[in-house]
């Protein structure tokens, strides 16, 4: 195939298809009428001899040369885009940025929180997209859907992706402050397996988190009454109720001050989680890149 013969825009076109999987609503992500998104793809369809996108009903879904296609795309228009938008350095009190950073509502609260407070005093100019922790948190990193993805370094697993520790938390118990059945500061074995607990979960198929992965795995019963997608809203649940909780300390002490229940020692031990921050080769040398980098780093190591 000879490039010259390509009109590259079509390689935009064909981004914003594979991502909306709508024919309108790509057109309105790059500008383009409905007519001209739709005279683009069936040239796309010509190039790649693929019909790329199908109908299954009311929705369009992508063949499997499609769903090939998304990541090395992506990463193609990335390379492409820093290649136009090279500068010599990164000015945060002046140059405009927008980065996106994925993470769970626990590190929001922990991590992120300060940083939207540094940025906003420090680079009046950058925009920062706070994204909800994905499933497949490799992916969000290879389609670039996420300059930044913060993961437990046991959850993310063996990789090749750049990475930085940021922080380390372990696990408690929570239960209201006027729980009928606990009082004191100790929670026994028994009283732990024997009163109601209300886990963590992500996803259509409730993936546990890991202390309660841990848990599972080593074979102890429990009676789950709740399972919610949110470790911020464990101890609102627990408010009122006989529930206990596996909740993470640092996130948990943030919120005992509006929410009137009692943090104790877990009677079974759980190993601690260690937060880490990983991002695309693509970006390790990019000045702007590289100082969101070290603003993390900086707020995990005041928080210690």
């Amino acid at each position: 195939m000879n490039l010259r013969s390509i009109d590259l825009n079509l390689l935009v076109i064909l981004d914003a298809l594979l991502t909306e999987r709508n024919v309108s609503r790509a057109g309105e992500r790059i500008g383009l009428s409905q007519s001209a998104m739709s005279a683009a793809l069936a040239r796309l369809r010509e190039v790649f001899h693929d019909p790329l996108l199908v109908r299954v009903g009311r929705d369009l879904a992508l063949t499997r040369n499609a769903e090939d296609l998304i990541v090395p795309l992506k990463e193609s228009l990335s390379k492409v885009e820093q290649l136009l938008l090279r500068r010599p350095g990164f000015d945060p009190a002046n140059d405009a940025r927008t980065f996106s950073i994925s993470a769970s509502d626990y590190a929001g609260l922990v991590l992120l929180t300060p940083l939207v407070r540094i940025i906003s005093n420090e680079a009046p100019n950058v925009t920062i997209h706070l994204l909800p922790r994905a499933r497949d948190a490799v992916r969000v990193l290879q389609t670039n859907q996420a300059d930044i993805v913060i993961e437990p370094i046991e959850l993310f697993g063996p990789n090749d992706y750049p990475s930085a520790s940021l922080l380390s938390d372990r696990w408690l118990c929570a239960v209201d402050a006027n729980h009928p059945d606990v009082s004191g500061d100790t929670l026994t074995e028994t009283q732990f397996l024997e009163l109601p607990h209300l886990v963590y979960g992500i996803g259509d198929d409730r993936q546990l988190n890991l202390a309660d992965q841990h848990l599972a795995n080593a074979g102890v019963q429990r009676r789950i009454e709740v399972t919610v997608e949110s470790f911020l809203l464990n101890p609102f649940l627990i408010k009122g109720t006989r529930l206990v909780s596996l909740v993470l300390e640092r996130a948990a002490r943030r919120l005992i001050g509006t929410i009137d229940i009692k943090l104790l020692e877990s009677p079974i031990s759980v190993p601690d989680i260690h937060e880490a921050m990983y991002w695309h080769p693509r970006h390790t040398t990019d000045p702007g890149h590289k100082w969101l980098r070290e603003k993390l780093l900086n707020v995990a190591q005041q928080l210690d």
